[in-house]
């Protein structure tokens, strides 16, 4: 389990850098969502089960949907 741990906040590292970098909007939402993932999978590894089932549902469900549909909006007034 050690080794998936270690791989996991890589990745999560790599998220938070891309995040950061990419220029395309809707790539970032992409990361983000991906970011929070991995986040619950790391809650869960740490034995906190309802930290995981939060940041499933919130960080990369409600929040994404929130942020796609604000990019629509926004691109929709162009």
């Amino acid at each position: 389990m050690k080794v998936f741990s270690i791989i996991m906040l890589v990745f999560l590292i790599g998220c938070s850098i891309a995040v950061s970098t990419i220029k395309s909007l809707l790539g970032t939402i992409i990361v983000f969502m991906a970011y929070s993932l991995v986040m619950a999978i790391l809650w869960q590894q740490l034995n906190a089960p309802d930290l995981a089932i939060t940041e499933a549902a919130v960080g990369a469900g409600i929040t994404t949907l929130l942020f796609v549909l604000t990019l629509r909006r926004i691109r929709g007034n162009k």
